[in-house]
């Protein structure tokens, strides 16, 4: 019995194993860097694949202030939870900010988000995802980034000789860091971004709720109005610019819960309603 049981656990873990694989997000240089970059510290993305991929895919940016990646708790757990439902999902390892390592470290985590879309919608037909259903999902600051990517997809930020379109189909944005704006924004992660006395033209550039356009994909937001580390102001003043701009977005407002509170609910409670959403959007195929 003690034989078969570590047998099984032994399997399971290997079949669990043969489900990720993780990728570097750039073959060659590495755009907007200095020097050499470590090989654990170049940005990369974990493919989590279902064992019926349903042809969904969502690609994932943990949060962490932009100074560090909460990658098990908005990465990998998030992934899990979504190849049970069939969606295939990736956990990017995006570059920290950085002026030791960047010519520009406010755009390091922007371009590797946009490398990370090329890559999974260039390679959709080998993992079985549909090119029009890939969406992306942003917890806190890799909130931001998230919404970054979403309301300036129209321009490259690297290297695109394919043309491979970079706009996400649809987005989540999980207690997410919105602007950096004096009154709205998050200070570690403005700080850890655009630096301790960003010029105004990065300010603005970098607070999404003054870039929504007709190019702006469709949003699921989600945030709790007791959050004491990132205002749910964000979430509001980013919904009220997707409503003015006719852009469809949700918006759900839990009472409490502070900040990161997907970490703390059963999973069932944050993404059942992110499923029925994706569904009425025609991005899920399958009733969750």
């Amino acid at each position: 019995m003690k034989k078969f049981l570590a047998f099984f656990i032994f399997a399971t873990v290997a079949l669990s194993s043969a489900a990720q694989k993780v990728l570097p997000l750039y073959k060659d240089s590495i755009p907007n860097s200095i020097g050499t970059i470590a090989p654990e510290n170049a940005p990369a993305m974990t493919l989590y694949k279902p064992e019926h991929p349903n042809g969904t895919a969502v690609i994932i940016f943990p949060g962490g202030a932009y100074g560090g990646l909460a990658i098990d708790e908005e990465g990998f757990k998030v992934a899990e939870a979504f190849i049970t439902k069939g969606v295939t999902a990736f956990v990017v390892k995006y570059r920290l900010p950085s002026d030791a390592t960047m010519r520009d470290k406010s755009m390091g985590p922007l371009q590797d988000a946009q490398q990370a879309i090329k890559l999974v919608r260039m390679n959709a037909a080998e993992w079985g995802i549909d090119k029009n259903r890939i969406g992306i999902a942003g917890y806190s600051a890799g909130g931001h980034l998230a919404a970054t990517l979403g309301t300036h997809s129209a321009k490259s930020y690297v290297p695109n000789k394919e043309k491979i379109d970079l706009r996400p189909d649809f987005m989540i944005l999980v207690y997410a860091v919105i602007s950096m704006h004096d009154e709205l924004t998050h200070q570690g992660s403005r700080s850890n971004l655009l630096g301790p006395s960003p010029s105004p033209e990065k300010i603005a550039f970098f607070s999404n709720e003054e870039w929504v356009n007709n190019n702006t994909p469709p949003a699921y937001i989600t945030h709790c109005n007791d959050d004491a580390v990132v205002s749910v102001n964000n979430s509001t003043a980013f919904y009220q610019a997707m409503q003015k701009g006719g852009i469809p977005a949700e918006l759900h407002l839990y009472p409490t819960g502070n900040h990161g509170f997907t970490q703390r609910l059963p999973v069932y409670e944050w993404l059942d309603p992110m499923l029925w959403w994706m569904k009425r959007g025609g991005w899920l195929p399958n009733t969750p």
